[in-house]
């Protein structure tokens, strides 16, 4: 692809082209050297896209619930965007479970993108990748974006950086209520949805997590948790889970926090960068010699890790290390 290429693909992308989509986000996932020029052509059309994030322990339906909120968003007109962030193979890099496989009855839907991204071994439940894929579909003109993340217990709370709305998927006789409050999953939870809720055990699960949340402390104004039950696999209550999102995002431009989660979002993405680009140029200080030096000196108690820090930090700067 050449590099005149990228401003085409973004014209087509922006037209609904699903290859250009494709295309863009494989670019982000490998981290072509044009990413930069490409985030400057998306830019102007980040837009007001809902960033929807879903997360949650392997085995609480979070994919069979992504189907149902597309069929019910999409029965509303809405364009819907999905990244499904799966687990990487520790052969390939590449997903491992392959959303796209579980959603099969909108791979035809032309108001609807699906894409499964490797994680590849990035902590946080999403793939590094996630934020300029989601710059892509909201270029691409999708109103609405599922992010569901790898569903990996303690380690997935990053999706709250990411979300507008933030939805946790919990289920009957799992002991998801104990492991919310050992993850910090309440605190980064704008809906909670008890799925399967047609088994034993769910009113006692729902009466768990309403507790815990009524233990919160919340200024004036704040943001109550809603609590809702579903069988995504039947479509039960899924209605009910668009409705608290759609009053969600009313609640968050009423108050402010629409713009101030976007700026967070922005602030922390600009951070990765300079950081990802810090430890890259880090790696590269004499072909690499010089830090494992460092390395060197520090494991065998010659030099302090701070120190050693320094001294890297002295060299980024061209000054001569201390």
């Amino acid at each position: 692809m050449a590099p005149a290429d990228l401003a085409t693909l973004v014209t087509k992308a922006r037209g609904g082209d699903p290859r250009a989509v494709a295309r863009l986000i494989t670019l982000v996932e490998s981290g072509d050297p044009r990413l930069p020029e490409l985030a400057g052509l998306l830019a102007p059309y980040a837009g007001d896209a809902q960033v929807i994030g879903l997360t949650g322990s392997p085995g609480v339906g979070k994919s069979t619930t992504v189907s149902a909120l597309v069929t019910a968003l999409r029965a509303a007109g809405r364009r819907v965007g999905v990244l499904a962030v799966d687990p990487s193979s520790p052969f390939t890099g590449g997903a491992i479970l392959g959303d796209r496989v579980r959603m099969q009855e909108h791979a035809t839907d032309p108001g609807v993108y699906i894409r499964s991204m490797s994680n590849r071994g990035h902590l946080g439940g999403l793939a590094a990748a996630t934020p300029q894929a989601v710059r892509v579909l909201a270029a691409a003109g999708c109103e609405v974006i599922l992010v569901e993340t790898v569903g990996v217990g303690q380690a997935e709370v990053e999706v709250a950086s990411l979300a507008d709305t933030t939805l946790v998927l919990l289920a009957p006789g799992m002991g998801d209520a104990i492991q919310a409050v050992k993850a910090g999953i309440l605190e980064i939870g704008d809906i909670f949805v008890i799925n399967k809720a047609d088994r034993d055990g769910a009113d006692a699960t729902y009466r768990d997590i309403q507790g815990m949340i009524g233990l919160a402390e919340r200024a004036p104004g704040q943001w109550r948790p809603k609590v809702l039950r579903t069988v995504a696999a039947k479509g039960e209550g899924i209605d009910e889970v668009v409705a608290a999102i759609d009053r969600h995002q009313t609640w968050l431009r009423e108050h402010g926090e629409w713009r101030r989660r976007r700026e967070l979002r922005a602030a922390a993405e600009v951070e990765h960068i300079v950081v990802s680009g810090l430890r890259a140029e880090a790696r590269q200080l004499g072909g690499g010699t010089r830090l494992s030096e460092l390395a060197a000196r520090v494991a065998a108690g010659e030099l302090d890790p701070y120190t050693a820090a320094a001294q890297v930090r002295d060299a980024l700067r061209g000054e001569t290390p201390s």
